[in-house]
Order: structure tokens, then C-alpha cells, then sequence
């Protein structure tokens, strides 16, 4: 029986200090929550909701405009399990505090970055001509990514089902970017494309990247937009892309 209990207590002290240290961490930390990804060094709890979607593409911090910087100062969370990321602690902690202050912003952004790739002149869920007799187009960002439909009824319909409406929108890519796609190796890698089999085409930012297998998904999701310059390099895109500025640094 002593030596029951005696075991007890300590499975009793090891959740509390598991506890404690998890504490302190959120204490040194209060802009990182439990349900973010957190920084290297930074162990996200395990019921942490996964990032869906499509990794952030914008150049620029969300909160202050400025330049996101270098990889590995970046702060990286997620929201609603959309990934943001920020060039630092400060401006993290901000959009944790007043997140509907920055995201129309930030979607605006991602919405003019993205309008010169979409592939769609119609509706995605009605099929309409965007901006016809339904007036404006209705543009809205879905885990990072631009949909657009001819009205906002349409907007209502693609919530029901969306992933519906977004394997339109790849067939769609697909069918407008293949042909002219820039390179001949992966993205990532640089080796051949069909060297590993049959290419990966990946769809990102309603842009077209082929890579040579699955495993460099993962690893365009960590820098993506240092393998976007490269993409715009060799595509000659860089000049049309509206979110382009001065300054802006791919040396991570």
C-alpha cells in the first residue's frame, strides 16, 4: 500500500510540474496561445488544431506593413487553423488581442495578390459571369486562398461544400497554367520532374508548383515564398505581382 501511494504522488508532482512548465511558457510568451503553431523551440500542446489551407503567400507583416524579414525571426500562428505569420512577437500579441482589426486587411492583401492568377471567369458555384448582370464580383479569402462568386447567395452555397467548389477552381488552374509552367525540375529539389514518377502539382495561392514528390510539400510550406521568387523568376512574374515592393528580402 506505501509504495501504491508513494507512486502516486509522484505521477501526482510530474502533472504539476508538466503543468507549471507549460504555464511559464505561456507566461514568457502571451502571444502564443494553445491553439497556435508556435516558434521553433516552442512545442505546440497536442490538441492543437492542425493549419488547413494554404500556407500565408503575403510578403508583409499584417499588423505593422512592413516586411515579414528573415525565416527564422518570423512568428508563425494560426487562426481558425489559418496560418499567419508576423514579423515578430509584438505584432503576434496585437492580432491575438483585436484579430477582426487586421484580417479584413490581410484578406484584402491576399485578394490582390492573388486576382491575377485566378482562373475562373465565371462563378464557381453558379456558374454566372463574374461581374455581369449580378454586379461586382463577391471576393472573399478561404483558408488563405481567393474564391470569387457572382453574388453573395453564391458565397452562402460554396460554406455548405466547399471543397467542392475549390476542386473547380484546381481543375481550373490546372487547365490554364500547365501548358505555360516555367520549369522543368522541382520547385524545391531542382530535380527532374517524372524522375521520381509522375509529378506532384500543387496547388498554392491559386498558383500552379510542381514538385518532384510529396515529401517537398512540406518543405515549400516552411519558406514558400522564397520558392515563389524562384517560380517568378523563371516565369518572368515578379513585375504583374501586385503585392511586389521594394525592400522586400528572399534570403532567408
Amino acid at each position: 500500500m506505501a509504495t501504491r501511494l508513494s507512486t502516486l504522488k509522484i505521477a501526482t508532482l510530474s502533472l504539476l510540474l508538466s503543468g507549471t512548465t507549460f504555464a511559464a511558457t505561456s507566461a514568457l510568451h502571451p502571444s502564443l496561445g494553445t491553439g497556435e503553431a508556435k516558434r521553433v523551440g516552442l512545442t505546440a500542446p497536442s490538441s492543437a488544431k492542425a493549419l488547413e489551407g494554404d500556407p500565408y503567400l503575403l510578403e508583409i507583416d499584417g499588423v505593422s506593413g512592413k516586411a515579414l524579414g528573415a525565416l527564422e525571426t518570423q512568428v508563425i500562428i494560426q487562426h481558425e487553423g489559418r496560418e499567419l505569420r508576423f514579423a515578430g512577437e509584438k505584432t503576434a500579441a496585437l492580432f491575438r488581442a483585436e484579430p477582426a482589426k487586421y484580417l479584413a486587411s490581410i484578406d484584402q492583401k491576399m485578394i490582390a495578390q492573388q486576382l491575377p492568377f485566378y482562373p475562373l471567369e465565371t462563378c464557381v458555384v453558379s456558374g454566372e459571369k463574374l461581374g455581369g448582370k449580378m454586379g461586382a464580383a463577391v471576393d472573399i479569402i478561404y483558408k488563405n486562398r481567393l474564391v470569387r462568386f457572382c453574388c453573395k447567395g453564391c458565397k452562402k452555397t460554396f460554406h455548405k461544400n466547399p471543397e467542392k467548389a475549390l476542386a473547380k477552381i484546381d481543375k481550373a488552374v490546372l487547365e490554364s497554367q500547365t501548358a505555360k509552367y516555367p520549369l522543368a525540375t522541382c520547385l524545391v529539389t531542382g530535380e527532374k520532374l517524372g524522375g521520381m514518377g509522375a509529378p506532384i502539382d500543387y496547388i498554392v495561392g491559386n498558383r500552379l508548383v510542381r514538385l518532384c514528390c510529396k515529401g517537398c510539400k512540406k518543405d515549400f510550406a516552411k519558406d514558400p515564398l522564397a520558392y515563389l521568387a524562384k517560380l517568378d523568376s523563371a516565369s518572368g512574374a515578379e513585375a504583374d505581382r501586385p503585392d511586389a515592393h521594394d525592400g522586400h528580402d528572399h534570403n532567408h
